[in-house]
């Protein structure tokens, strides 16, 4: 189970916050419930995988005071915070339909097309490369390029539904 899953189930108010602009809130008040001196998302995972259930317990309640806090600065639900993720999606959709969407088409077929020529490199040339170095930047390239079809198409969870309006 991904870290984020686990913080998301423990954690309703820090799970929601870490994938919108407020997840660096999010990243300190989880550090600080594991006394971690380090707030890296990478600190954060390896603290996770070894968490005891007293720490379990002082991310619920950090998770309390974030909530608390957030309702101080105006968030009423969870609803709020995933509204905010949404809209920062929704303005560089916006953003896009602005400028014709040039600069994220250019973009994302730069990607698609260094993705697709680097996996025929792999695949049909002998490449002298380290095989580490090969497979991050291959992995790079195919995570981002799900990202720019994504951008456009939707993300792969939506894509199928059937819509009934």
């Amino acid at each position: 189970m991904d870290w984020k899953q686990i913080i998301g189930t423990v954690a309703p108010w820090l799970g929601t916050a870490l994938g919108g602009p407020l997840g660096g809130l999010a990243v300190s008040a989880v550090a600080d419930a594991l006394g971690l001196s380090d707030r890296t998302e990478d600190a954060i995972k390896q603290a996770i995988s070894g968490a005891t259930p007293e720490q379990m317990l002082a991310i619920k309640s950090a998770d309390q005071q974030f909530a608390a806090r957030m309702q101080e600065l105006g968030f009423a639900n969870q609803q709020a915070l995933a509204k905010i993720a949404a809209d920062d999606r929704d303005s560089a959709r916006r953003m896009a339909i602005a400028d014709g969407g040039r600069t994220q088409r250019n973009l994302a077929y730069v990607i698609v097309g260094a993705a697709l020529v680097c996996g025929a490199g792999i695949l049909f040339a002998q490449v002298q490369a380290d095989s580490t170095l090969a497979g991050v930047v291959i992995g790079y390239l195919f995570n981002e390029a799900g990202a720019a079809s994504a951008f456009f198409f939707g993300e792969a969870k939506n894509r199928f539904w059937v819509k009934t309006e």
